[in-house]
């Protein structure tokens, strides 16, 4: 018997990021036996990058996934304030509960992704007229607003979005996590009694797409970054690493757009560095595997916070699946990814640092091939977008059977 499952996402390409890669790889992926629809705004972010929509609803079809874009509010200017984003994540969370309620009919089982937390809304009517729901939680997006300087831990909107992200929690009958740590941090936040519910399932990629090529080794030396350029990435220490990078060739390639862009040209241009760091932009997502394929390093930098111990970027799986050796900044699942399978460098926030570890890829092709073989062969075993999805596709089958023997009124908060 068939599942249809809707999956309801903030994000969703041509835009780029993880959460975007991750939801339409995941849609593609799913078995044949799971009829897939995406419930998404029209193109939106980086805001300025997309041209408003008023259109209500567009239907668009993506590799056997219908997709319907919903409209909702667009913010136009780069890094909008927090009251410019709430009508773009209510609006559409609004609009995409009435269409669970209108189609109640035309699917069994609903999942929606968070950051942020207002995806819930639909997640909570799925509920309430009888379907089962999936929350994939990406990061606790309330902690790392207040880690990051965008809200502050006493206002009022926490305490409400809290209450809110405690009872979505509370509500869904899953709980979809990418790390052990990040399913750890979910119940120390909101809940032991959530252990049950919470099932970790990886970021990965698709291995079909993001393949190795052989490298000119006579290029110049191409350090790359791939995806958001925001608050929760060090990137500004990987550009002022570019100061002690050894290589007069050298060049850190930024490709993406996000909040920090326009500080970032700033400071690359005070420091004099426009001849070593070129800011891309955001690419269609079809040439990434070509320009990780023209690189010689990848870079993944997090924040040293312990807000993100959980992080493990999409973008650290497409480097290793184009056997690119890596240099990796932050704590916690990346470091220990990192240090444990030995597929690249961690090392300090710090400019000199980060510029030491490029030095060390770029002086040693034998180790930077070694390492690209390691990584490559790594994540096609154990981080293949389609075996992920399948895991996935387990977990629907497994709830919608279930509800079809048995179903069931809404949980409240109190029910565990």
């Amino acid at each position: 018997m068939t599942t249809d499952c809707v999956i309801v996402s903030q994000r969703y390409p041509p835009e780029k990021g993880g959460n975007a890669s991750r939801i339409h790889d995941t849609a593609v992926n799913l078995d044949d036996d799971i009829g897939t629809t995406v419930l998404a705004p029209s193109p939106c972010y980086p805001p300025g990058n997309f041209d408003r929509t008023w259109e209500r609803k567009r239907t668009e079809h993506d590799d056997g996934v219908v997709v319907h874009r919903l409209w909702t509010w667009q913010p136009q200017t780069e890094n909008p304030s927090l009251l410019r984003r709430l009508p773009y994540y209510l609006v559409f969370a609004l609009h995409a509960a009435l269409w669970l309620v209108v189609n109640v009919r035309q699917y069994d089982v609903v999942m929606t992704s968070t950051p942020p937390i207002t995806t819930g809304i639909p997640g909570i009517v799925a509920v309430a007229i009888g379907k089962p729901w999936v929350i994939d939680v990406r990061d606790l997006w309330i902690e790392n607003s207040i880690a990051l300087g965008y809200i502050t831990a006493n206002s009022p909107l926490v305490s409400a979005g809290r209450a809110f992200q405690s009872v979505a929690l509370h509500t869904a009958d899953r709980i979809t996590v990418t790390t052990e740590t990040l399913g750890d941090a979910v119940a120390d936040a909101y809940g032991a009694e959530l252990r049950d519910r919470i099932r970790v399932i990886p970021n990965g990629v698709d291995t079909d797409r993001f393949t190795p090529e052989a490298r000119d080794g006579d290029k110049n030396d191409r350090i790359v970054y791939t995806g958001n350029i925001g608050s929760a990435q060090a990137l500004e220490p990987c550009i002022r690493a570019m100061q002690h990078v050894s290589s007069d060739d050298a060049e850190l390639r930024l490709v993406g757009d996000g909040d920090e862009v326009s500080r970032l040209e700033s400071v690359t241009e005070r420091l004099d560095l426009e001849d070593s760091v070129e800011f891309v932009g955001l690419v269609d997502r079809e040439r990434i595997p070509a320009i990780l394929n023209d690189a010689t390093v990848g870079l993944a930098p997090i924040k040293d916070s312990p807000e993100l111990d959980y992080a493990m970027p999409t973008k650290l799986y497409e480097y290793l699946a184009c056997s690119l050796p890596v240099v990796v900044t932050g704590r916690g699942e990346i470091e220990r990814f990192v240090t444990e399978t030995a597929v690249g460098i961690h090392t300090e926030t710090d400019p000199e640092r980060i510029a030491a570890a490029i030095d060390t890829l770029l002086e040693n092709p034998g180790q930077r091939t070694s390492m690209g073989q390691d990584g490559y062969r790594l994540v096609a075993e154990q981080y293949d977008r389609e075996a992920i999805a399948g895991r996935l596709a387990d977990e629907l089958r497994a709830l919608t059977a279930s509800e079809r023997q048995a179903p069931r009124a809404a949980p409240s908060p109190d029910d565990d």
